[in-house]
């Protein structure tokens, strides 16, 4: 009973989602999976939001972007930054390509969140309301650093499964247990920064 309680504590505070609203915005922090911005793409053709802000140069520990991580038949460009790549497959799911902003230096979430609010506020947005789509396991991450980078905006997550890890299943896998509890830990020392700036 423990252990089933734990297993829920950690899927409800990892795994967020909301049900999408009429947004200002959608925010696609960076990534190779292409399911981010199929989802944005999606809700963007539902009408939820008229602008997405992708984010993402490619990973400080690779140092150039790679290949796309599924569905690469239907991707298969050659991408110079993970902005890129969400723009094509943005593009290839129906979304005008003037309602893609850019944003191609963030090389973490973190960065992926304060890049994007120095994007919006150049450009004079108020957002008030946004839509995340990120990967369902990242939920909780990019959360605390948009909401971080967006105090005053209502976020809503609307995320996607990849690589078969859900809140349903990520406690069967040993792929599915090392992600999870790896955002788990992750989390904790994101909070721990975000503390000791608040309290400086």
């Amino acid at each position: 009973m423990i252990i089933i309680k734990t297993v829920t504590n950690i899927t409800n505070f990892i795994f967020l989602k909301d049900e999408p609203e009429k947004s200002d915005i959608i925010f696609i922090p960076g990534g190779s999976f292409p399911e981010p911005s199929e989802n944005a793409a999606s809700l963007f053709k539902s009408k939820y939001a008229s602008l997405i802000l992708p984010s993402g140069k490619f990973s400080q520990s690779i140092n150039h972007f790679i290949k796309p991580s599924s569905n690469s038949d239907l991707y298969d460009d050659i991408y110079i930054t993970e902005w890129d790549f969400s723009k094509d497959v943005l593009l290839k799911n129906g979304v005008d390509t003037n309602s893609i902003l850019k944003e191609d230096s963030a090389q973490n979430t973190y960065e992926n969140a304060f890049k994007s609010r120095k994007i919006t506020d150049t450009l004079g947005l108020n957002i008030s309301k946004a839509i995340i789509c990120c990967k369902s396991f990242h939920a909780r991450r990019c959360f605390l650093y948009y909401k971080w980078a967006y105090p005053n905006t209502k976020l809503l997550i609307c995320p996607s499964d990849v690589e078969d890890i859900s809140r349903y299943n990520w406690f069967a896998s040993e792929k599915g247990i090392d992600q999870v509890l790896s955002e788990l830990s992750e989390t904790k020392f994101q909070f721990k920064d975000y503390l000791k700036k608040i309290s400086s």
